[in-house]
């Protein structure tokens, strides 16, 4: 089913340490995405990218008391928001371009206010559910995921005017294999659906991403798709900044993404943690795209 997607850049940088990632959009632009989802026969909007704070070097790399870059996230998280409640708002397919995780927290902000329970898949290698007070970095793009569940810094939490925006019982965690000892114990404090590497070489992505998909449907009236490449293994993804050996390869990828297509039920998507100064030749971008194209029902025959 042909649609129209709403592209969104969303160049922030602040949730962590290394630049570049900030280019991240227009790299994935650069590589050609608007086009190759045109060729697929989707109309496709570019919204350009959205204003980002300043970045301030030495703000940026110094050591800082608490969240790190916390007022620049702040700000960019609620003008993220409510670009991607506009474009529901208009029956546009918002995909979101980053940009770091910490992203994250105002996108999914902006979907939520649209869905009564949304659920999450969180396609990572880490589960970015860190509180502050765990936090050995204190980056914010170690910590959307628990924050979208409602819990960390208030103000943070409540971006979009609401509190929590997805219920943990509503989140499914796929690529897992960086995980801080806090976050373990939240997944399992709370039961959160999740496959690590190993589940995923003993079962199958196929398998995984069906079980993902049974586990949502009745009990969600939308899907968010939380897509970090991280979760491929660097060896062949290797423009990003927080890279983790033995992760998925391209080829799963771009058959879970098809799957997921399939499903009907994703309803809007992030792509983070593209970072072309850490790329081989925008190889990662390109991916990217890509990926993206097989999400949105590319095919060869």
């Amino acid at each position: 089913m042909n649609q129209t997607i709403e592209i969104i850049g969303a160049p922030t940088t602040f949730g962590q340490k290394k630049l570049g990632v900030n280019f991240g959009p227009d790299a994935i632009r650069y590589a050609g995405v608007v086009e190759r989802l045109k060729q697929i026969g989707h109309e496709v909007i570019d919204s350009g990218n959205v204003k980002t704070p300043e970045i301030n070097l030495e703000k940026f790399f110094s050591k800082q008391e608490g969240l790190q870059n916390y007022e620049e996230i702040l700000t960019f998280s609620k003008t993220l928001q409510e670009k991607v409640s506009e474009s529901i708002s208009n029956n546009h397919f918002p995909v979101i371009l980053g940009g770091d995780h910490s992203l994250s927290i105002g996108s999914i902000a902006g979907v939520s206010a649209h869905y009564d329970d949304l659920g999450v898949i969180w396609y990572d290698a880490h589960g970015d559910l860190n509180l502050a007070e765990e936090s050995p970095s204190g980056n914010v793009h170690g910590m959307p995921l628990r924050i979208l569940a409602g819990e960390g810094d208030e103000q943070l939490v409540n971006v979009g005017g609401h509190g929590p925006k997805v219920k943990p019982e509503n989140i499914v965690l796929i690529g897992m294999r960086d995980l801080d000892y806090g976050e373990r114990d939240y997944i399992k404090k709370h039961n959160i659906k999740t496959y690590t590497m190993a589940d995923i070489d003993a079962l199958g992505i196929e398998r995984v991403i069906h079980e993902s998909v049974d586990y949502l449907k009745d009990k969600t009236d939308g899907i968010h798709l939380s897509f970090d490449v991280d979760a491929l293994d660097p060896s062949e993804t290797p423009g990003t900044g927080t890279k983790v050996i033995g992760g998925l390869t391209y080829r799963e990828t771009h058959y879970a993404l098809e799957l997921l297509q399939k499903s009907g039920l994703i309803t809007s998507l992030d792509l983070v943690e593209v970072n072309p100064l850490l790329d081989e030749g925008n190889r990662t971008a390109e991916q990217a795209v890509s990926i993206l194209g097989s999400f949105f029902g590319e095919t060869l025959l």
